[in-house]
């Protein structure tokens, strides 16, 4: 691989500065070749083995990972990590340090053969047939919509109506509930521990079941202990008492074993499954009872969990790893902790309240909510003139003005009403529900005060606001209005990202000049699988939170630290002030570096008030701009929903069918023209600025264009040829399974890549007021593991494979056919561990 350059990114230090310090020269061969390097990376001619790389030589992360880059390549010096040079922040002391470490194996690189290419015409008939079952099941949806439709228009007055729609939607939500069952048994089977690639007709039929699973509105049960009967119909062996709040799927539910009083928090991956190399792994998740799996973890396959042992947030198992009886684990990957994470006592909630609570459910959905809304959708059909009208025959067509006047009419007042109505609730009804839940009082689950927790939960984490609001000031109104104690805020202009989510707002504080970046997730409720808890979470003043956080309360944090990217947040030791955090667990890094802070000096004084009231300005026109485009998208689907009302009478069930596929063409398009549109389609440049400088604005509006679309084609070919269109240098029979990319046009993803669920390539960082770019590279055939995230200005070489949940930090470069992992992610050395349908093979 080639050297990166750094010009755009890393400017050199003040060389008058390096030259006034005292020089301290090596005395040993290390420290000289060393020094040799990292004055090579910092374009000097010299550095003094006593100067700090930070403080004193003016480098920062991304520099010493190029430094880590070059030592790697010289076979005659000892590794480096980021970690060594927080660990030992000079010359001499990483020299020192480096010489006494214990002595490492040679590496076990990737097996060279591993990766089998597919054929393309293999992946081009996979995509065909997956194009052609969801032909298959928007026909079966539309034929059951439509007899569903003209059974209970056919009743007369408002009870037969209720009762017709109480029939058809209880038979049909049965139905929908059971198909996915059912076509697992008879597609799949029993699930058994395998190894099968990618686009062939074991992976139609896997994947076949795996869309079914996720599709199925038993997913809005999570939490519930319905959602448990329901991966026990799927295969799963879970014991009595298991609480389970992720809805992420487990997709080989027969490879899971769950033992009783388990709980597991949200946001956890126990897909029981991983791709490798252009290849389907599927391997046992053994959980013992009483586990508690914490939020934000990645269980891979081929791993098991003891009687009361304990996984803390933010961490990992990697496959082969189990946790003894009793233990307490975490980091990524896990390792052994004191530290308790199961911080609630339990309370009274046995059998007959768990199906006292799951039968209600029942009860409310299919007397209140499914009849409400079959019944509640004929009678707008009904008594809608724009929808009547259509509906009866003798209408125009396309080719009527009606159509797009009623269409405009009709949109305005859904998509607008929306937005109104729906920021009246939230700032209201969650209110009311909160004086029911008391903080820090133990509550038993699946009662009244859990439903209303539930409720607070799900109103006010509503994606549509934080979208709407977040990234400019907005959102600092928006989140007190829900709950948030924002009391003392300092304006910055993007004190929180478009991606936020908590417990219950009621009880989050967020600190005086506080910054948070995307994917913060604040963890302000305890849970056990009998009881769960409220509790305050806060976070202190001049913080900078990175993404992808989980921020639990009693969080050992306070005022003006760093928290970087998927860091481990401390729940142990002394309260953390004026430093950085790194890692999973956490260590502790510098708070800043002089580098990053040529841009401090527009955020003070007048010239932060003119810079923020110049954002205010641009994020007002970008928030209207948006809402215009979502609005304009709903428009065209009204309008087509609409033209294919007038011809329901002849083609019936063909033209629901015509809609779900237009509805899903139109959507990928629209948004990738819009994204395009934007930036005017010319391709993103590496950039180095301050959030008030107007690139910055202009970037932001990239990233609120709606793209959660992009998870309907994850793992078919239709997923490369959207990214293709969104700029992405994409190669051929990539597998991209539930990969995110932030910056699409900086990302270079080579053929047959294999991308996990979960997994992030994040081509910028903005750390404080400074926002940072560059390009990201997967050389052919690589691996990136579920819930992995790889950062700005990364190269991985052919063949490299990435671990589940590492975080690969920014401007590393992993050889090719090299095995990393961890958070930060290095090198792993040891022999990987062999699944166990490869071990039967054998």
């Amino acid at each position: 691989m080639e050297d990166q350059p750094l010009d755009v990114l890393t400017p050199g230090p003040d060389e008058s500065a390096i030259g006034t310090r005292r020089y301290t020269g090596p005395e040993t061969g290390i420290e000289k070749d060393l020094a040799e390097v990292l004055a090579d990376v910092m374009c000097v001619e010299w550095v003094s083995v006593d100067s700090h790389f930070f403080d004193d030589l003016g480098a920062n992360s991304l520099v010493m990972a190029h430094f880590c880059a070059r030592v790697r390549k010289h076979a005659d010096l000892p590794s480096a990590s980021m970690k060594d040079i927080y660990q030992y922040p000079t010359i001499r002391s990483l020299a020192t340090g480096l010489a006494n470490a214990a002595p490492v194996e040679p590496s076990v690189p990737v097996p060279a053969g591993v990766v089998a290419p597919a054929r393309t015409a293999g992946y081009a008939l996979c995509g065909i047939l997956q194009f052609l079952l969801f032909l298959g099941y928007s026909f079966l949806a539309g034929l059951v919509a439509d007899r569903g439709y003209a059974w209970v228009s056919a009743g007369s007055g408002v009870i037969d109506i209720y009762l017709r729609s109480f029939i058809f939607g209880g038979v049909g939500f049965v139905a929908l509930c059971t198909f996915p069952v059912a076509a697992k048994w008879l597609l799949i089977g029993r699930c058994k521990p395998s190894e099968f690639p990618v686009w062939g007709l074991t992976y139609l039929r896997f994947w076949t079941v795996k869309v079914l699973i996720h599709a199925n509105p038993m997913i809005f049960f999570v939490g519930n202990p319905l959602y448990v009967l329901y991966l026990r119909a799927l295969g799963a062996r879970i014991g009595r008492g298991v609480t389970i709040l992720s809805r992420n799927v487990p997709v080989c539910p027969d490879l899971l074993t769950v033992g009783a009083g388990t709980v597991i928090r949200k946001d956890s991956f126990f897909l029981c499954y991983r791709a490798h190399a252009g290849r389907i792994q599927t391997g046992r998740v053994t959980l013992g009872r009483d586990v508690f799996i914490g939020e934000k973890t990645v269980l891979d396959i081929d791993v098991s969990m003891g009687d009361g042992a304990q996984l803390g947030h933010t961490s990992t198992l990697y496959s082969g790893q189990a946790v003894p009886d009793g233990q307490r684990w975490h980091g990524s990957p896990a390792q052994p902790t004191q530290h308790d994470y199961l911080r609630i006592e339990p309370a009274e909630c046995g059998t007959l309240r768990r199906v006292g609570f799951g039968l209600i459910t029942v009860l409310q959905l299919l007397f209140l909510y499914v009849p409400l809304t079959i019944g509640g959708a004929y009678m707008l059909a009904t008594l809608v003139p724009a929808l009547h009208d259509r509906l009866g025959p003798g209408t125009e067509g396309l080719t009527s003005p009606d159509l797009y006047v009623d269409a405009l009419v009709l949109s305005l007042l859904l998509f607008f009403g929306f937005v109104v109505v729906g920021l009246a609730v939230m700032f209201t009804v969650p209110r009311l529900l909160n004086l029911v839940v008391k903080p820090d009082k133990v509550y038993p689950l699946y009662g009244l005060h859990y439903s209303a927790h539930r409720a607070i939960g799900r109103m006010t984490n509503i994606k549509f606001f934080t979208w709407l609001f977040g990234d400019s000031s907005y959102i600092v109104h928006y989140l007190r209005g829900i709950g948030y104690d924002l009391s003392q805020v300092e304006q910055t202009g993007s004190n929180f990202g478009t991606e936020v989510q908590h417990e219950t707002p009621f009880l989050c504080s967020v600190g005086s000049g506080t910054m948070v970046a995307d994917g913060l997730s604040v963890m302000n409720a305890d849970y056990s699988s009998t009881s769960f808890r409220v509790s305050r979470a806060s976070i202190g003043s001049y913080n900078f939170l990175g993404n992808n956080i989980a921020y639990p309360s009693g969080a050992r944090t306070g005022e003006n630290c760093l928290l970087a990217t998927k860091v481990m947040v401390p729940l142990e030791g002394e309260v953390r002030e004026g430093v950085g955090l790194l890692g999973s667990p956490c260590f502790e890094i510098p708070r800043s570096v002089e580098r990053d802070s040529r841009f401090d000096h527009l955020r003070t004084g007048d010239e932060l008030r003119r810079s923020l009231a110049a954002k205010n300005r641009y994020n007002i026109r970008s928030m209207i701009f948006f809402l215009l485009v979502r609005w304009l998208h709903f428009f065209v689907l009204t309008t087509f929903g609409l033209a294919n009302a007038e011809l329901y009478d002849s083609y019936g069930h063909v033209m629901i069918a015509a809609f779900l596929v237009f509805s899903l063409g139109f959507t990928a398009v629209y948004f990738v023209l819009v994204e395009r549109g934007i930036a005017a389609f010319r391709r993103l440049q590496p950039q180095v600025c301050s959030i008030y400088e107007p690139y910055f604005w202009w970037h932001e509006r990239l990233w609120k264009v709606p793209d959660t679309y992009l998870n309907i084609f994850n793992g078919t070919p239709f997923k490369n040829v959207i990214w293709r269109m969104l700029g992405v240098r994409i190669g051929s029979r990539v597998f991209d399974d539930g990969c995110y990319m932030t910056e699409r046009t900086l990302t270079t993803v080579g053929d047959d890549c294999t991308l996990n669920a979960g997994s992030k390539i994040q081509c910028h960082s903005q750390e404080d007021g400074t926002f940072k770019s560059d390009r990201s590279t997967l050389d052919a055939g690589c691996t990136v593991g579920v819930g992995a995230h790889v950062h700005y200005g990364v190269t991985m070489g052919a063949g490299a494979v990435l671990a589940p949940d590492s975080f690969l930090m920014k401007g590393e470069e992993v050889p090719s056919h090299a095995r990393w992992g961890g958070n930060p992610a290095t090198e792993m050395r040891d022999a990987p561990h062999q699944p166990e349908a490869l071990m039967r093979k054998g």
